[in-house]
């Protein structure tokens, strides 16, 4: 019987201690937090260390309030509150508890003041605190915010956290985060110089800027060592610069591709210069905007299948528009240049008032599906989702009229009208009716076009002006109604772009890209891959 009195006396006590033991703590970091409000800035990466070295959670509004400027402290007794303004008052939030505190005049309150040092250390506390949650994205973006704000106090912290980290990537930015740390600490110089092959071989933008900073600091033993590895981040920087140049350049050449492809058969084949080619891009993006507000306003869930739903529409859509213009007037102006070229322009300033009057003369907004969004880090270079889909869809394109062109009798007769009219019309092609379908299909290849297009540019009536010129110089330069010149013409003119454009400007840039592609047609008037065929030969 005394034994059960016993426990149950005991069980009491704890019962009774717990919640005082509690509020003594609630007590002591409600103090550290009233501290803020009249601490001096020089001082206040102290009292931040010490909110840090809690570990509490209820802090992080606290410091995340702080570092944004938003916390204040009552002047009548220095208690500090979370605010948010309400008319002439302010309306005053516990910071640690969360629970509404009233009320108070603007004049009742002094804003605790911070400057890039108190930010700093701000940025360092909270990474410090989430680094060890269960949270993945958590753990990544606090390892992320301690390596851009290094600090030599945080490096317990930061050597407490890699002992227990598993994932890799998160690893590896801690690994820098610390090398940072110890460059700024009085750690002994071996470390340091491990800490500089750390950064060495990150090769990173950040680790060249902290590694030249710790260059003016370094005593002559590290100096050595921090040279050699700027040297190297600079060397393997310039290689992966013209690497993203390179890529760049491919995704304009895919963009051109895109452009020009539909241009290169309908020039190929009927010889027509045909200036409307850029609307027809343009109406395919105006298809893929009418799409997603259909979808937005009616069926919202389907919006990641947009793009699919309106490139078969924008192909048929321009397919029509391009047939009515070849059978209602390029038909009749056969053998005219001159005439055939004024028309299409007549048409092009048609379309786009057209479009202009129905859609008026602004932007308007096209979304990018979940699955086109964002971008990833390959190495050195930084990759667009929307980008390296189109580069796709421009290479399944190509490679679909290709096998149209080498494979179907369609593909067969527009090839033997291409290189020689008159004997495909001798041996009873339908010459008209191909020409109309060549240039159906060049027009509905640009409507797919402009749905990519839609993802990277503005949609406008002056969409399909940007890249006329563009396309009409790579279907020259590739060789007029040669697929495979036009894929190589493209992404050559992209890339040559792209590493003209630094040293020249993007417009001097096009101008000497277009220079030098007067230069080489004089040299090779068929382009890079001439046609061979009778009639061309004669």
């Amino acid at each position: 019987m005394y034994r059960i009195l016993q426990t149950v006396l005991v069980a009491l006590i704890l019962l009774t201690a717990t919640p005082t033991a509690g509020l003594r703590a609630h007590e002591s970091l409600r103090d550290l937090v009233n501290a803020l409000g009249t601490a001096k800035l020089s001082n206040m990466d102290e009292h931040i260390a010490a909110l840090a070295k809690s570990g509490d959670p209820k802090i992080v509004p606290v410091l995340e309030a702080l570092g944004d400027g938003n916390l204040y402290a009552r002047k009548a007794d220095g208690q500090v509150f979370l605010t948010r303004e309400d008319g002439a008052n302010l309306t005053l939030t516990d910071p640690l508890s969360g629970e509404s505190a009233g009320e108070a005049p603007k004049g009742a309150l002094q804003k605790i003041k911070v400057n890039n040092s108190v930010r700093r250390a701000v940025r360092t506390a909270l990474g410090g605190l989430t680094l060890l949650s269960p949270d993945r994205d958590q753990r990544f973006k606090a390892a992320q915010s301690i390596k851009q704000a290094p600090n030599a106090d945080a490096l317990p912290t930061i050597e407490n956290a890699l002992a227990s980290e598993k994932d890799a990537a998160i690893r590896v930015l801690l690994e820098e985060a610390r090398a940072t740390a110890i460059l700024t600490s009085d750690r002994p110089g071996e470390e340091k110089r491990q800490a500089v092959q750390i950064l060495k071989q990150g090769g990173s933008r950040e680790a060249l800027s902290i590694l030249s900073t710790a260059l003016g600091t370094a005593d002559e033993t590290l100096k050595a060592d921090i040279e050699a590895a700027l040297a190297s981040i600079e060397q393997s920087q310039a290689l992966w610069a013209a690497g993203q140049n390179i890529w760049y350049g491919l995704s304009l050449g895919s963009v051109l591709l895109l452009a020009a492809i539909g241009l290169a058969i309908t020039f190929g084949v009927m010889g027509i210069i045909n200036m409307a080619h850029g609307e027809m891009v343009m109406l395919g993006a105006y298809t893929t905007f009418l799409v997603q507000e259909i979808i937005r306003t009616s069926f919202p869930g389907l919006f990641d299948w947009s793009l699919a739903i309106a490139l078969p529409l924008a192909f048929l859509v321009t397919g029509a528009v391009g047939l009515a213009i070849e059978r209602g007037v390029i038909r009749f102006l056969y053998g005219r240049p001159l005439e055939t070229l004024l028309a299409t322009w007549g048409i092009s300033l048609i379309l786009q008032q057209a479009v202009r009057s129905i859609f008026g003369p602004t932007n308007r907004e096209v979304g990018n599906p979940s699955w086109m969004s964002g971008a990833f880090d390959l190495g050195g270079l930084t990759v667009t989702w929307n980008r390296l889909w189109i580069i796709v869809f421009a290479l399944t394109v190509f490679a679909g009229l290709l096998f149209l062109l080498k494979k179907t009798p369609m593909g067969l007769q527009m090839r033997a009208v291409t290189q020689n009219r008159r004997m495909a019309s001798s041996i009873g092609i339908r010459t008209p009716v191909v020409d109309a379908l060549t240039f159906a299909l060049g027009s509905g290849i640009a409507g797919m076009a402009g749905v990519a297009l839609s993802q990277i540019d503005n949609v406008s009536p002056n969409l399909g002006q940007g890249y006329i010129i563009d396309s009409f110089m790579v279907v020259v330069f590739g060789g007029v109604g040669n697929l495979w010149g036009t894929l190589v013409g493209a992404f050559s003119l992209g890339i040559l772009n792209k590493f003209i454009e630094p040293y020249a400007g993007a417009v001097l840039g096009k101008i000497l890209v277009l220079v030098l592609i007067i230069l080489f047609i004089q040299k090779r008037p068929r382009g890079l891959f001439a046609l061979k065929g009778r009639a061309v030969e004669a």
